[in-house]
C-alpha cells in the first residue's frame, strides 16, 4: 500500500517538523553546508574506494607526460616482449614499447572519447527529455517518434557504417555515439518528468505564479537527478567498451595509443606473453567499476537527507529499544494500546535533530474510540504513524514508549511489525483514492494481504472479500471485485479501504482523518460504519481527526494536541462543554457561525440506543 503523508507530517525527501508555518511554494530551501554531500560520501566505504581509484586513474592520465617512462611511440625492437623491471614497471610490448607509457597516454584518448560521447549524449537527451515530459503536445510525440527509430538501429553496425563514411578518427565515432546514446537519457528524465508534471505540488507551484523554468529547476529535477547520475556511469561504462571493441577490431586509425588497441595487440600474442592482456583489462575494468560504484555513492548522497550515518542510526535504534524499559512500571496503561512519552525526530542535513512530537500519552481500550484532534501541523498523524511504525524517511521514535496488547513495539524488528500491521493493528489512510494502486483491481488489492496474513487459499481469500464488500454496504460486490480504483467513487474507494482494513480481524483501528477527501453525505455513512463495526466486533479506534463534529458524532475520549504535544485529555463531553486549554478552547471557538458541532454529545450507550 502506497503511503501518502498528509498535511501536518513531513515530506520524505525533505523532513519538516509538525507544526511548522506554511511556507511559499516558490521559496528556496534553506541550503546545505557546504561539504555535506562530501560527508555523506566520505561515509560510504564503497564512494571511498572507487572515488579514489577513478581520481587515481584521471590524475595519471592527465599527467602522462609527466609520468610516463617514455614516448608511447618510444621503440626497441631488441626489448620485445620485456618481463617488468624498475625501469619499466609493467615491460614491454611486441614492438619494445614501454607498456606504462602506453597505458597512460591510451587513457587520454579512450577516456577522452568517452567523455565526447557523453557529453553529447547529455545534451541532447537530458533537456528534450525534461522539454517533452512537461509540456507534452507536438513535441513529446514527434520527439518519441525520433527516439524509438534511433534505438531501433544497431549501435555497432551504425559506427562500422560511419566508420567507412568518415574514415578511421575515433573521435568522429565517439560523436555518433553520442547521439545513438541520447535516446536513453531521453526516455530516462522523460519517463520521470511526466509522471512528477502530475503532483499536487507541481499544480501549487504553477498557482503561486511560478514560471516553468523555475518550477522544472526547484520540484523536478531534484527527483531527475539521482537516476540521471547513474545512467551517465552506465553511458559512460559503455562508450569506454565500445569505443575499445572498434579499436580491438582494428577499426581506430592505428597510430594513437588507445587501451582497446592495446588489447588488439595482446590477443594477437596471447600465446608467447600473455600478461599483455592483464594492463589494458585492468584499466578497462577499474574504471568502469569505479564508475558505477562512484555514481550509486553519489546518487545514495543527494537523496539521503537524514544526515546520519547507518552505523548512527543503528546505535541510536538500540538505545530507542532500550529506553522503554525504565518506562514500562507506569500504572493505569491501556491493555491495548498505551503510548506514554513518546517523542518523534527527524534528523536534519547538518547532522542535529529536531523533534516534532513531544511527551505524547494516550490509550486507547478494547471497544473505545479515543479522537485525537489539532489543527493541521499539529502532529497527530506522526504520532499514528510512530504506533504503525511507518515514520517517513529520516524519522526515528527518539523516546518513550508504545505497547500494543502488552507488546513493546518500539524498537521491535520490521518483520515483527509487519505481523502486528497484519492481524492486530490495521490503519485506514486520508485520500483513498491515493492509496489503492491503480495497477491492480479492488479483489486483488483485497484479496492478496489476507492470503499472506492469514494462509488461505485464493478461493477463499475472494469469498472473504466480497462478505467484506457486503459488510461496508457496497453495492454489487461481486462486480466490484473487478472494477480498477479509477472506476469507483471517493466513498466507495474509503469503504474499501476500510474492509481491507477489517479483512484480517484487527482488535485496533488507527483511522487517519478517513473523512476528509468525502462529500457530507458520504461521511456521515462512513461515521455509521465504523460506529457499527467498533460496536459489532469490540473495536478499539485511534481516530485522527481535526472535525470536531466527527468527533461529537463518534468518539467516546478525546485527546487534544497542539505543537507536537497533548494539551488536554478527557471524555467528550468534558473537553466539548468545559475545556480546560486555551487551545481546545480556540479549536471549538472555530466553529464556523457558533454552530454545533454535528450531533449533540451523548453516552455511546445512547448513541447506540438512537441508532
Amino acid at each position: 500500500m502506497s503511503e501518502n503523508l498528509p498535511a501536518d507530517a513531513p515530506t520524505a525527501t525533505r523532513p519538516e517538523p509538525s507544526g511548522a508555518p506554511l511556507h511559499d511554494p516558490g521559496a528556496q530551501a534553506p541550503p546545505a553546508r557546504r561539504g555535506t554531500l562530501l560527508r555523506r560520501l566520505l561515509r560510504n566505504p564503497l564512494g571511498v574506494l572507487s572515488a579514489g581509484v577513478l581520481l587515481l586513474l584521471l590524475v595519471a592520465v592527465a599527467l602522462a607526460p609527466l609520468l610516463a617512462p617514455q614516448a608511447p611511440d618510444a621503440s626497441s625492437l631488441g626489448d620485445a616482449f620485456a618481463a617488468p623491471s624498475g625501469a619499466h614497471p609493467m615491460g614491454m610490448d611486441s614492438a619494445g614499447r614501454d607498456i606504462l607509457s602506453r597505458i597512460l597516454h591510451g587513457g587520454r584518448n579512450t577516456l577522452g572519447g568517452a567523455l565526447i560521447a557523453l557529453g553529447i549524449a547529455l545534451a541532447l537527451g537530458v533537456p528534450s527529455g525534461l522539454y517533452a515530459g512537461y509540456r507534452g503536445g507536438w513535441f513529446d510525440s514527434v520527439a518519441n517518434w525520433a527516439v524509438n527509430l534511433v534505438m531501433a538501429l544497431p549501435a555497432m553496425v551504425v559506427l562500422l557504417a560511419s566508420r567507412a563514411i568518415l574514415g578511421p578518427d575515433v573521435w568522429a565515432l565517439m560523436i555518433v555515439l553520442g547521439v545513438l546514446a541520447a535516446p536513453s537519457f531521453f526516455r530516462l528524465v522523460r519517463g520521470i518528468v511526466a509522471g512528477v508534471r502530475a503532483e499536487l505540488y507541481v499544480d501549487a507551484a504553477k498557482v503561486s505564479g511560478l514560471s516553468d523554468l523555475r518550477i522544472v529547476a526547484r520540484h523536478v529535477l531534484t527527483v531527475v537527478r539521482g537516476p540521471v547520475i547513474i545512467q551517465v556511469a552506465l553511458v559512460a561504462g559503455v562508450a569506454i567498451a565500445l569505443q575499445a571493441g572498434l579499436e580491438f577490431l582494428g577499426v581506430g586509425g592505428g597510430s594513437a595509443p588507445t587501451w582497446g588497441a592495446m588489447l588488439n595487440e595482446a590477443f594477437q600474442n596471447i600465446q608467447r606473453a600473455p600478461l599483455l592482456l592483464l594492463w589494458p583489462g585492468l584499466a578497462l575494468g577499474l574504471t568502469n567499476g569505479a564508475l558505477v560504484l562512484l555514481a550509486g555513492a553519489l546518487r545514495d548522497g543527494l537523496e539521503d537527507r537524514t544526515g546520519e550515518a547507518a552505523g548512527t542510526r543503528r546505535s541510536r535504534r538500540r538505545t530507542t529499544a532500550a529506553a522503554p524499559a525504565a518506562g514500562d512500571a507506569a500504572a493505569d496503561r491501556s491493555a491495548l494500546l498505551s503510548v506514554r512519552g513518546l517523542t518523534v525526530a527527524y534528523a536534519q542535513p547538518d547532522g542535529t535533530d529536531k523533534e516534532v512530537v513531544h511527551g505524547v500519552d494516550i490509550d486507547v481500550r478494547a471497544g473505545e474510540i479515543v479522537g485525537l484532534v489539532g489543527e493541521s501541523g499539529s502532529g497527530k498523524t506522526q504520532s499514528a504513524f510512530a504506533v504503525l511504525g511507518i515514520l517517513p524517511d529520516g524519522g526515528r521514535v527518539s523516546g518513550g514508549s508504545v505497547t500494543i496488547k502488552g507488546q513493546e513495539v518500539v524498537g521491535l524488528p520490521e518483520r515483527a511489525r509487519r505481523a502486528l500491521r497484519g492481524g492486530t493493528v490495521a490503519y485506514v489512510p486520508q485520500e483513498p483514492m491515493s492509496n489503492l494502486d491503480p495497477s491492480f483491481t479492488i479483489g486483488s488489492q483485497l484479496v492478496e494481504p489476507m492470503r499472506h496474513t492469514l494462509g488461505i487459499s485464493r478461493r477463499e481469500a475472494a469469498r472473504r472479500a466480497v462478505d467484506l464488500l457486503r459488510l461496508v454496504e457496497i453495492p454489487h460486490p461481486e462486480r466490484t471485485l473487478r472494477l480498477y480504483p479509477h472506476e469507483i467513487s471517493g466513498g466507495m474507494a474509503q469503504r474499501v479501504l476500510i474492509a481491507g482494513a477489517m479483512s484480517c480481524d484487527p482488535e485496533l483501528l488507527i483511522a487517519d482523518e478517513p473523512t476528509t477527501a468525502l462529500d457530507v453525505r458520504v461521511q456521515a455513512e462512513v461515521l455509521d460504519l465504523l460506529r457499527r463495526l467498533q460496536k459489532d466486533r469490540g473495536l478499539g479506534v485511534l481516530l485522527v481527526t481535526h472535525d470536531l463534529g466527527v468527533v461529537a458524532d463518534l468518539c467516546d475520549r478525546v485527546a487534544v494536541m497542539n505543537t507536537g504535544r497533548i494539551v488536554e485529555t478527557g471524555t467528550t463531553e468534558q473537553v466539548l462543554h468545559a475545556p480546560r486549554d486555551a487551545y481546545t478552547r480556540a479549536l471549538l471557538g472555530a466553529v464556523l457561525d457558533e454552530a454545533p458541532t454535528r450531533a449533540p454529545w451523548q453516552p455511546r450507550e445512547a448513541r447506540s440506543t438512537t441508532a
